[in-house]
């Protein structure tokens, strides 16, 4: 059996999740996606998510939302994070944080264990990312039949790092976070999925989802500014990883960029 799983890079303001509920259920049967993982940590203004913009990503089509640096962005979230397992932060923040790191969904009946951990590198301090995810694989062992990870984290070398290290123990692996979409998808030699970076889900004019005038003041005077998400079209950044179930190895993986409009 063959399992298509969507993965859609970071959503970036509430117009885009507008979109998103108007777009995504067709844009998933028309990809035959049969599951759908966003990192949503920018949907409510830049950065952080809310409690709201979570639920209404869900309801229109996404199974489990990842997040990163921005989480805590909004505090109405942090009870959701606790009773809804189908929001993650990342696992390497402490264990005193709200919510949780991984959990496990039903995928066309198999169980997947879903994994959110940021990186170090140019980041916040956390535990290590490589013995964060080693640690909650042994620790679910049994309990899943494949596992994917969302590594949110700033350089490449370190998403790299990370693929090849766990290469055959996750079967895919994507990278978030730089909100530009990487071109080298591949499947690694033991059989994981992978892209460096997914992209941006949010308007294409500004930079990064943002308003272009506060960001390029700052570059240039150094001063504090406050940024706001860009106006014009959206674009829905992404990949299409195709599962096979008998063999745990991945089979395809297709960079995806939809332009959705306004």
């Amino acid at each position: 059996m063959i399992i298509n799983l969507f993965a859609v890079g970071d959503i970036v303001g509430l117009a885009t999740v507008e979109i998103l509920k108007k777009k995504l259920w067709k844009i998933r049967e028309e990809l035959g996606a049969d599951a759908v993982i966003a990192n949503g940590e920018n949907a409510y203004d830049v950065k952080g998510i809310g409690a709201a913009e979570a639920k209404a990503l869900l309801e229109s089509g996404v199974d489990l939302i990842t997040t990163g640096n921005h989480v805590w962005g909004r505090w109405d979230l942090f009870p959701m994070l606790d009773r809804d397992t189908r929001i993650l932060r990342p696992a390497n923040f402490p264990a005193t944080t709200p919510g949780s790191g991984h959990s496990i969904i039903d995928i066309c009946g198999y169980r997947f264990l879903c994994m959110n951990i940021q990186g170090t590198v140019f980041l916040d301090p956390l535990d290590n990312p490589f013995i964060t995810a080693d640690k909650i694989l042994k620790s679910e062992e049994g309990r899943y039949d494949f596992a994917l990870l969302d590594f949110h984290a700033e350089a490449t070398s370190e998403k790299i790092a990370m693929a090849l290290n766990f290469d055959g123990r996750i079967n895919i692996i994507w990278g978030t976070h730089t909100h530009v979409q990487t071109a080298d998808e591949k499947i690694l030699p033991k059989g994981t999925g992978y892209i460096t970076d997914l992209g941006m889900t949010g308007p294409d004019t500004g930079i990064l989802g943002s308003a272009p005038g506060p960001i390029i003041a700052r570059f240039k005077t150094h001063m504090p500014q406050r940024f706001s998400v860009a106006e014009g079209d959206a674009v829905l950044c992404g990949a299409l990883f195709s599962l096979d179930t008998d063999s745990g190895r991945c089979t395809s993986v297709r960079r995806i960029r939809l332009e959705l409009g306004k």
